[in-house]
C-alpha cells in the first residue's frame, strides 16, 4: 500500500504510472499475441476474423473494465481519507456488484453474439472463425471481471507494481498456451481464445493469493457483506455505472466503424486489425498517465488536498504530452515495418493501408493525451456523468465517420473516426474541467480557513 497524498506530485505520478504502463503493455500482449500468432500461422482471413471481433470485445469487456475502475474510485477515496473500515466495505460492495454484472454480461453476450456479427456485416469467409473466437472470450468474462476488480482495488491502495507482475506472468502463459493450442493441437482461432481465458484466470489466482498474504486491509468476511446497504450499492453504482456505460457507448461507435470497414473488404479489416494493435501500444503511455491520475486524484480528494490535485494535473499533462509526441513520430515513421510482423511480406496492400491509418491517427496523439488526463481526473473526483456525455460525443463522431466519411473517402475517411471522436470528447471534458478547477480552488480556500480557525 502507498499513499499518494504527500510528496512531490510529479514524481509520485510518474513512479505510479510506470508500472501501470508496463502492465498495460503486457495486457495488450493478450490481444497482440492473438493477432501475431494467428496472422503468421493461420493466415490473413483468420487474422481478420479475430480482428473483426475487437469492437465487440470492447463493448462487453470494456463495460466490465469501466465498471470495476469506477468501483475502485470509491475505495481509493476511502483509503485517502484513512477510513480503513470503509475500504473493506467498499471492496465487499465492489465484489458483489461485479458478481451480478458477470452473470448478466455473460448471458447477454453469448445469446446475441451471432446477431451482432450479422448486423456488423462480417464477411462470410471469416464469420465462422469470428463467432468461435468471440464466443470463447465471452464465456470467460468471469476471468476478465475478476482480474479487473482485484487489480483495480490493489492500485486504489497505491500499489501499481504488483498487478504488473501478475500481468507479466499471465502474458507469458498466454503466449505459451497459444503456441501449444494452435501449432501442436491445431485448434485454430479457438486455441487463441482458450489461451487468453486460461491466462487471465491465472492472474486472478495470483491476485487472490497476494491479497490474502500481503493486504490485511482487504481481508473481508461474511459480516462485511451483511453490512452492505442499498445506500452503499447506490454510492458505488453512481460512479461505476456511468464509467461502464461510457466504455460501452464508445464501443458502439467502434462497432459502427467496424461495420463500415467490413463493407470495404477483408484487406481493410486486416489492415486495421494489425495497425490498431500498434496504435494501442503507442497510446499506452497516455492512457497509463490518465489511469494514474484517477488514483492520485481520488486519494488526494479523499484527503481534502485539493491544491495537490490541480498541481498533479498540470505536471501530468506535461509528461503525457511529451510521450504523445514521441509516440506520434515513432508510429508514423516505423509503424509500417511493425505491421509486417503480423502479416509477413506477402500482403503489400494490407501494409500500404496500415500506413494511412498511422498517418491519420498518429498525428492526433497529443489531443488524445489531454483527453486521458482530463477524463480520468474528473472520474477521480467522482464526476462520472460528464465523461459519459463525452463518450456519447465520441459515439456521434465515430458514427459520422462510419456513415459518411467512409462512404465518401473510403478507408482514409474511416481512419478519421478516432481523431474526430477525441476532439469532440475533449470539448466536453475541458469545459467541465474548467468548472471543476473553480470548485477545487473554492474547496481549498475553505479548507485553509478551517485549518487557520482550528
Amino acid at each position: 500500500m502507498r499513499s499518494l497524498t504527500s510528496g512531490n506530485p510529479a514524481k509520485l505520478i510518474f513512479m505510479f504510472t510506470i508500472p501501470l504502463l508496463v502492465g498495460n503493455l503486457f495486457q495488450q500482449l493478450y490481444s497482440i499475441s492473438d493477432t501475431l500468432i494467428v496472422g503468421q500461422t493461420l493466415g490473413v482471413d483468420a487474422l481478420a476474423a479475430v480482428g473483426s471481433t475487437g469492437s465487440i470485445q470492447f463493448l462487453i469487456i470494456g463495460f466490465a473494465q469501466g465498471l470495476t475502475a469506477g468501483l475502485s474510485i470509491i475505495t481509493a477515496q476511502r483509503f485517502g481519507a484513512k477510513d480503513y473500515r470503509g475500504v473493506r466495505k467498499s471492496f465487499a460492495a465492489g465484489l458483489l456488484i461485479s458478481l451480478v454484472a458477470t452473470i448478466v454480461l455473460t448471458a447477454v453476450s453469448l445469446f446475441f453474439v451471432k446477431d451482432i456479427l450479422t448486423l456488423m456485416k462480417t464477411p462470410p469467409e471469416i464469420f465462422g472463425d469470428a463467432q468461435t473466437f468471440i464466443s470463447i472470450i465471452f464465456g470467460g468474462i468471469f476471468a476478465s471481471m475478476a482480474f479487473n476488480i482485484l487489480s483495480n482495488v490493489i492500485r486504489a491502495l497505491g500499489d501499481s507494481r504488483t498487478p504488473l507482475y501478475f500481468l507479466i506472468f499471465a502474458s507469458i502463459i498466454n503466449v505459451g498456451l497459444e503456441l501449444l493450442f494452435i501449432l501442436v493441437f491445431h485448434w485454430g482461432v479457438a486455441g487463441a481464445g482458450f489461451a487468453t481465458i486460461i491466462a487471465q484466470s491465472c492472474s486472478v489466482v495470483f491476485c487472490l493469493v497476494y491479497i490474502y498474504r500481503k493486504i490485511p486491509i482487504l481481508h473481508i468476511g461474511h459480516h462485511h457483506f451483511k453490512e452492505i446497504t442499498m445506500k452503499n450499492i447506490n454510492e458505488h453504482l453512481y460512479v461505476a455505472l456511468p464509467m461502464a456505460f461510457q466504455a460501452s457507448i464508445i464501443a458502439i461507435g467502434a462497432i459502427m466503424l467496424q461495420s463500415a470497414l467490413n463493407g470495404l473488404g477483408t484487406t481493410a479489416v486486416a489492415s486495421t486489425t494489425a495497425a490498431s494493435k500498434i496504435d494501442q501500444l503507442s497510446t499506452q503511455p497516455m492512457m497509463s498517465f490518465g489511469i494514474g491520475m484517477a488514483t492520485f486524484t481520488a486519494q488526494n480528494y479523499g484527503a481534502k488536498k485539493y491544491s495537490r490535485v490541480l498541481d498533479g494535473v498540470k505536471k501530468c499533462l506535461l509528461m503525457s504530452g511529451t510521450f504523445s509526441i514521441i509516440a506520434s513520430l515513432l508510429v508514423i515513421l516505423f509503424g509500417q515495418q511493425l505491421v509486417t510482423l503480423f502479416v509477413g511480406n506477402n500482403a503489400p496492400k494490407v501494409v500500404a493501408l496500415s500506413q494511412v491509418y498511422f498517418n491519420i491517427n498518429g498525428s492526433f496523439y497529443l489531443l488524445l493525451s489531454v483527453l486521458f488526463v482530463i477524463r480520468y481526473t474528473l472520474q477521480g473526483l467522482g464526476q462520472s456523468i460528464v465523461p459519459t456525455v463525452a463518450g456519447v460525443v465520441e459515439l456521434l463522431m465515430r458514427s459520422f465517420a462510419a456513415i459518411f466519411l467512409a462512404g465518401v473517402f473510403g478507408y482514409a475517411g474511416a481512419c478519421f473516426a478516432n481523431p474526430l471522436a477525441w476532439g469532440g470528447s475533449c470539448v466536453v471534458l475541458i469545459y467541465s474541467y474548467v468548472k471543476a478547477v473553480k470548485n477545487l480552488k473554492r474547496l481549498d480556500l475553505e479548507q485553509k480557513s478551517e485549518n487557520e480557525l482550528a
